[in-house]
């Protein structure tokens, strides 16, 4: 019987693998699976874990939105610092604009 791509990743963190594209993957496949509560708190887990992981905030930001969580989705890149110094700032200005599309959205 083969494994499941998520089961392979949890025996990596089982073994305890710091790549922080293990946990991100973990992450999309339970995303992909429709836990979208477990694919949240994997990534705030791993911003937490590794703040400097670029791709963890978009990932994050578009699971909460789809969650109806504009605050976390608005707010993530800020609070978490985000390396915005380091050349992002162009995706935490898209990160804004679809918090405030999103606000929007529920206003209507």
């Amino acid at each position: 019987m083969s494994r499941t791509r998520l089961e392979l990743l949890d025996e990596m963190i089982a073994k305890g693998t710091t790549d922080p594209f293990v946990y991100y993957a973990r992450a999309l496949e339970l995303r992909a699976d429709g836990a979208l509560e477990a694919a949240l708190a994997g990534l705030t887990d791993l911003r937490a874990r590794t703040p400097s992981y670029v791709p963890t905030y978009l990932m994050a930001g578009q699971v909460a939105e789809t969650l109806g969580r504009a605050e976390v989705a608005r707010d993530a890149p800020q609070r978490e610092g985000y390396g915005v110094r380091r050349g992002y700032a162009a995706t935490v200005a898209e990160r804004r604009h679809r918090g405030a599309n999103l606000e929007l959205q529920r206003e209507s």
